[in-house]
Order: structure tokens, then sequence, then C-alpha cells
């Protein structure tokens, strides 16, 4: 039962690392204006998304516009759109193959199959954590370098958003629960795999001697 409680919270937090990994991929914040002017009053804040930008204006209108050539877009936009959509893809079958092969349903006979099925689901998941996380370092790194040169002009710099600390929950999650699926799952198979022999009680025949059907 603790097994089984564990894996439902692996499976749990898994979901909600994808959910997670979705709503980052949606939101316009992965990179936001930096307000680092003398002047407090700004009268615009211009959000960057993978796939559009947004531009705030002091009164709360928002504009945004989706990018219009996908060839034009930096390589880092290309690679967090590709890689976002797979792992969008990946945490799907994830749910479906930990689903498949939990304790909690029957849709495969208890044994070293449906404990294997686990894992692979938990696998899944530390998979999508590992590529999410490629896109989100990429854009931290490339905002962080063009904050910190002197060659980029104060309006063009930019801070890391909000989507990139969404998408770092995400990673944790997806991580953490793959981790707990695929450790429940291992233990469980430990715990199964030693053979249970049984050998029915011996009883003397009538002349005495043990009938050998049965020894076992």
């Amino acid at each position: 039962m603790t097994s089984a409680a564990v894996e439902i919270l692996g499976l749990g937090l898994g979901i909600l690392g994808w959910v997670g990994v979705i709503l980052a991929c949606g939101l316009p914040m992965w990179q936001v204006s930096a307000f680092i002017d003398v002047n407090i009053v700004v009268a615009q804040t211009i959000w960057e998304g993978l796939w559009m930008n947004c531009v705030v204006q002091s009164t709360g209108q928002m504009q945004c516009k989706v990018y219009d050539s996908i060839l034009a877009l930096p390589p880092e936009v290309q690679a967090g759109r590709a890689l976002t959509v797979i792992v969008a893809l990946l945490g799907l079958v994830a749910l479906m193959v930990t689903v498949v092969g939990a304790q909690c349903t029957n849709c495969i006979r208890p044994g070293k199959m449906k404990s294997r099925i686990v894992i692979a689901g938990g696998a899944i998941y530390i998979l999508c954590g590992v590529l999410v996380l490629v896109p989100l370092c990429w854009f931290a790194n490339i905002v962080i370098s063009d904050f910190y040169d002197p060659t980029v002009p104060p309006s063009q710099k930019r801070e890391m958003g909000a989507a990139l600390y969404i998408g770092w929950a995400a990673t944790a999650l997806l991580l953490f629960g793959g981790c707990l699926i695929c450790c429940c799952s291992c233990s469980q198979r430990d715990e199964t795999s030693f053979p249970v022999k049984y050998s029915a009680p011996r009883r003397p025949t009538s002349n005495g001697e043990y009938d050998k059907k049965n020894y076992v």
C-alpha cells in the first residue's frame, strides 16, 4: 500500500510538471524588458515568448503579435518551440504508460512486465524534464549575457520572465516525479523477484513409505 501511494504521488507530480511545461510554452513572458534607466515612469513593457511578443502599455492595454516567419526566428526560439512541443507530447505518452502499469489499475496482470511498464513511464518523465531544461537554460544564459554586455543598448536589455521560473518548477516536478515512480517500481520488483516454493505435506502410504507424488 505504501509503494502504491508513492507511485500515485510520483504520477501526480509528473502530471503537474507536464501541465507546467504546457503553461510555460504558451506564456509570452520568456524574457521581459529590463527597467535600468534613471526614469522610473515607463510607458510600455515588452514581453517576448516562443510564439508571440506583447507590448503592455502603462494604461493596462496589451497588444500581442504572433511571429510572422518561423525561419527568421533566433535559434534559441526555434529550439524552444521544438523541445517544448516534444515534451508536451512525451508527457502525454508518459501519463498513459504509467497509468497502464500502475498498481492501482488492472490493465495488466501484476508481475515483472507491469513493473517494467511503470519504470518506462517514469523514465519518460525524467526525459521530459531533461529536454525542457535545455531551452530554459539557453534563454537564461542569453538574457544574462546580454544584460551584462556593455555593447547592448539599455533599451534592448532583457530580464528573465515568469515563464522561465514556471518552466524550472515544472522541470523539478517532472524529475522528482519520474524518480519516485522508477524507485517505487524497482523496489516492488525486487520484493516480488524471489520465487516461492510450495511443498505438499508428506503422507505415508499403506505400506509405510512416502508417496513420491507429494514431493515438489
